[in-house]
């Protein structure tokens, strides 16, 4: 079964141009991807803690959808304004993702929570099982947390970055809860803290400003 895909891109808008970014991001550009086939959602964030300020996230059928002749004439000759705003904006980064795992379907989250690590090859196998043996259970279990999804990094720019998850929050106060807390002491995760790839993780924090379908 091919697995299903990820489009991931982070963006500071032009300075003093917020209003027209929002308008050409929910009414130009989302709508001309979500008319291709393979494109099955689309959700905008606004960030809340560091940047970049923006990120979109499609999800995808698989990432063949990427390489079909209708998006690469969509991305290949891009509107006016588009080419005008995506010359303009800066932090960008696009990342093609591959789904690991998901632990379900949830209601609509009001916040994100990014993470990225660039994991050396020769320890991927101990940080796959540290994630899902235990990281992802526990944190299931803090009040608040809705769903994780978890991507290999296929190709990207903006960063070496080759795992992501996705960490979908009622609210930001599950970050900061006890329970979230005590998960950061989990035997299996103490034992990576240390790795220097481990703490220059990437985490942003969002909150959803518009989802499609």
């Amino acid at each position: 079964m091919t697995a299903r895909g990820l489009l991931f891109s982070q963006m500071d808008p032009p300075p003093g141009e917020a209003d027209e970014f929002d308008d050409w991001y929910e009414h130009e550009h989302i709508p001309a991807r979500m008319e291709l086939d393979g494109f099955t959602r689309a959700a905008r964030y606004r960030g809340l803690d560091g940047g970049p300020a923006h990120l979109a996230v499609y999800e995808l059928d698989d990432l063949d959808v990427l390489r079909t002749p209708a998006y690469v004439e969509l991305k290949e000759k891009p509107s006016p304004r588009t080419a005008r705003m995506l010359g303009t904006v800066a932090s960008f980064t696009r990342y093609q993702c591959e789904q690991l795992s998901d632990t379900g379907d949830a209601q609509e989250a009001a916040c994100l929570f990014a993470v990225a690590f660039a994991v050396p090859d020769a320890e991927l196998d101990q940080f796959e099982d540290f994630y899902e043996t235990e990281h992802v259970p526990l944190l299931m279990q803090v009040p608040g947390w809705s769903r994780v999804r978890r991507y290999a990094v296929v190709s990207g720019e903006g960063g070496s970055w080759n795992r992501l998850a996705l960490h979908e929050l009622r609210s930001t106060d599950a970050l900061d809860s006890p329970e979230r807390e005590a998960v950061g002491t989990a035997p299996k995760r103490s034992a990576l803290a240390g790795r220097d790839w481990f703490k220059a993780s990437g985490r942003w924090v969002y909150e959803l400003i518009s989802s499609r379908p």
